[in-house]
């Protein structure tokens, strides 16, 4: 080799090297910020889950208030024989939930509240009827329109600092005529929050180990890269480049999906749902075993990777899914274009075969080239369409809404793509129970 020729060979190894060197600091970066935001995320979820579980406890308490027994020591507040008898009962769920205090309150207008019965043992003092509450006026707004509320933590000089909860006391016309406040001491929920973290101390080891292995797998692919440059210099630095994507992509994959799947179980488990727990293992184990048995040759990575997908979403709805795809790489359309016609006429057609009984749930997929043009067909049992001739407009569609969910955006967006390829697109349900949607783009 000639000294001409060795200055681009060392040119370009600096250039490799700095690459792997920024995805390297790349990596830790996320990696590191992503074991800090789940940190964060699962002391918030925590908190969230305490407060939504003494909120239940307050509603439950409400419900169990004699309305008409309130009402009279309302008229007359004072410390009489009801007034003890209610003190020792929320004190008694004080106990039992580990509260710091739960109590009556009086919303008598949109700032301010005020504690009418403390949950106390009768020795303690210094708790008068009618004395200010420290619930924020944004909480006190929702309490004066007959909602429940929560509060974040609220750092008092003289209590410390709690969680605030509370349900509103109705009467049996619905009018809310007092609430139940529930106070969560902050060492309460520091304790929660710190047995969690312990619990997912094995996350975050996880995800430091996962930074040593894929940097040791980098340089490792450096040094093999570096003998293998002096032989094929641009070949060569195009392969690793697209294994070194490879490489990180699958592994922040793995390790995402990994987190979310420990987060889960872990919540089952902080709740007290083992079963559930046991079934969502039981359906990550069903999950692998379809993805092993999944192998698609198929020559456009995008539209492997979208069929696979959707063959599994398929199964998990018992729905028969089949594929016939031709040996081509389909690149005189774009792939992101592609993907979404196909995600969308395949997801409208799992729509259209969930309708039915699992023994009827069938799909056929098939993509092929010829000369002129490609073809994409996608074929599906279930309810026959009878506006046809609506099914592209914007917002038109044949579902029910559902949780907020936007309808009839999937055939519009898929007709606005085929336009731009100048191609066509046509829907047949003339045939009883089953659905073809067409689309053909000239090549």
């Amino acid at each position: 080799m000639s000294i001409d020729e060795e200055v681009p060979v060392c040119m370009k190894t600096r250039k490799i090297k700095l690459i792997l060197l920024l995805s390297t600091i790349l990596l830790i970066s996320f990696t590191s910020l992503n074991i800090f935001t789940s940190y964060i995320k699962m002391k918030k979820t925590v908190e969230e889950s305490i407060a939504n579980q003494s909120l239940e406890a307050a509603k439950s308490i409400a419900s169990s208030i004699d309305v008409e027994a309130y009402k009279q020591f309302l008229d007359d507040p004072e410390k009489n024989d009801y007034y003890w008898q209610l003190r020792h009962y929320l004190n008694d769920a004080r106990v039992k939930l580990g509260a710091l205090f739960v109590y009556t309150l009086d919303i008598e207008n949109p700032k301010v509240s005020k504690a009418m019965i403390m949950g106390l043992p009768s020795e303690v003092q210094g708790f008068d009827i009618g004395m200010d509450c420290t619930v924020p006026e944004t909480q006190v707004q929702k309490a004066y329109n007959g909602e429940t509320f929560t509060t974040d933590v609220i750092r008092d000089s003289k209590y410390g600092s709690y969680l605030t909860v509370g349900a509103p006391i109705k009467d049996e016309t619905g009018e809310v005529i007092a609430y139940i406040g529930i106070d969560i001491s902050a060492d309460t929920l520091n304790g929660i929050k710190g047995k969690v973290i312990k619990d997912n101390l094995f996350i975050f080891i996880f995800n430091g180990a996962l930074i040593l292995i894929v940097i040791g797998s980098v340089f490792f692919l450096q040094r093999w890269y570096q003998k293998e440059v002096t032989k094929e210099v641009g070949a060569t630095e195009d392969t690793y480049q697209a294994e070194i994507q490879t490489l990180i992509t699958s592994v922040s994959s793995l390790r995402h999906d990994f987190t979310n799947h420990i987060q889960v179980l872990h919540g089952f488990l902080q709740l007290d749902k083992p079963d559930q727990a046991k079934q969502y293992l039981y359906s990550l184990s069903k999950e692998v075993q379809a993805i092993k048995s999944l192998k698609l040759n198929i020559d456009n990575p995008g539209l492997s990777i979208l069929l696979q997908t959707k063959k599994l979403t398929a199964q998990n709805h018992n729905i028969d899914m089949d594929f016939s795809v031709s040996d081509d790489a389909f690149n005189k359309i774009k792939t992101t274009d592609l993907i979404k016609i196909l995600s969308n006429l395949i997801d409208n057609a799992i729509d259209a075969a969930n309708e039915l009984p699992e023994e009827q749930r069938k799909i056929n997929i098939c993509c092929k080239v010829d000369d002129a043009q490609y073809e994409f067909r996608v074929t599906n049992t279930g309810p026959n369409i009878v506006e046809e001739g609506q099914i592209f407009k914007q917002g038109f569609s044949t579902k029910k809404p559902e949780n907020g969910k936007i309808r009839g955006q999937g055939l519009f967006i898929v007709n606005d793509i085929v336009n731009k390829y100048d191609g066509q697109i046509s829907i047949d349900s003339s045939k009883h129970l089953e659905t073809t949607a067409i689309v053909t783009i000239p090549i």
